[in-house]
């Protein structure tokens, strides 16, 4: 299975992943979490700052991490997008041209779990910014995104609470 954590930042997708990756259920799982320092040292800007190169940058590699069968990744195209089109740099129209070609690889995902940053402060990683207003935008266009291009016949699933009650829901989505 493909599977997929999207969200705005600061809300625990990595954390989620790292705390699966531990689990004997997953142990068939390759798991891939962002790279947001190393990209950021290789000169890539991130967050408001994002490029139309480096956009590009990180959605490569969100489609090659659906070239794995069994894979789990704290990123998806769906994340990629959202950050294409608040991008200061990008015009609206590229970004929606970019999107729109990336909306074809979200059915590659056999779950995508979209993860509320409700209740779960902004942590200061020194990556990526803690602005509270531009993450309630990015969470808001994920959102307007997974509506739009979420397909009918995938399983969308949201969590909330604790890293504990989002690996249950978690499991229970995946082996009930």
């Amino acid at each position: 299975m493909k599977i997929g954590f999207c969200g705005t930042m600061s809300v625990g997708k990595t954390t989620l992943v790292n705390t699966l990756k531990e689990l004997p259920e997953f142990k068939e799982y390759e798991f891939k979490t962002e790279r947001s320092k190393y990209l950021r040292d290789l000169g890539i800007p991130l967050n408001t700052d994002s490029t139309l190169k480096g956009q590009f940058v990180f959605l490569a590699e969100r489609a090659s991490e659906l070239f794995h069968s069994n894979i789990i990744t704290d990123r998806t195209v769906v994340d990629v997008m959202a950050f294409t089109r608040l991008a200061e740099s990008i015009p609206y129209y590229i970004a929606d041209e970019i999107c729109q070609a990336a909306s074809h690889l979200i059915k590659e995902y056999d779950y995508i779990f979209y993860i509320s940053p409700k209740g779960v402060e902004i942590e200061d990683n020194g990556v990526r910014t803690t602005d509270a207003e531009y993450r309630k935008d990015v969470d808001k266009e994920i959102k307007n995104l997974l509506n739009k291009y979420g397909h009918k016949n995938q399983r969308i699933v949201k969590l909330t609470g604790s890293v504990e009650e989002r690996v249950q829901k978690v499991k229970q989505t995946l082996f009930s």
